[in-house]
This record gives C-alpha cells, sequence and structure tokens, in this order.
C-alpha cells in the first residue's frame, strides 16, 4: 500500500509538472520590426547538420567494422566463459 502511494503521488506530480507550462499566463513573442519581410520574407534559416550527420555515421560505422573483424578474428574472448580443455 505504502509503495502504491508512493507511486500515485510521483505519477500526480509529474503531471502536474509536465502540464503546468501550459496552464502558465506567459506572454507570446514580441511582434517582429516593422521592415521585416521588405525584401521578400525568407524565413528563418535552419541550422545545418549533414555535415555532422555524415561524420557521426562514418565514425559510428568504423567503430562498427572494427568491433566485426574483432569478433571473427577472435581477439576478444569473454572472460565469464569457462575455457574448454
Amino acid at each position: 500500500m505504502k509503495k502504491m502511494l508512493k507511486l500515485l503521488v510521483l505519477g500526480c506530480g509529474l503531471m502536474m509538472w509536465t502540464a503546468l507550462p501550459a496552464f502558465s499566463d506567459e506572454p507570446g513573442p514580441p511582434p517582429p520590426p516593422s521592415n521585416h519581410g521588405a525584401g521578400g520574407n525568407q524565413g528563418t534559416a535552419g541550422a545545418p547538420i549533414d555535415g555532422g550527420l555524415g561524420i557521426l555515421f562514418a565514425i559510428g560505422a568504423a567503430y562498427g567494422g572494427k568491433k566485426y573483424l574483432a569478433s571473427k578474428k577472435g581477439k576478444k574472448k569473454n572472460p565469464a566463459l569457462p575455457e574448454k580443455i
């Protein structure tokens, strides 16, 4: 019963914590300046992520390949398993 009460209090607390920003009375963002979009509305520029993702994928593939080759060569043995005699 004590465990159930703790879970109930924790669940209610988490729901209130996540719902609180939705009910706050914060003002919205300020209006854009008067000359906004004078040269055509170009929108916002996003951050370029393709270069970083390519590097991340390349490093991951190299690491995975290294692990695969090491497992094929049998260099890494599991010390928890007993050796066969």
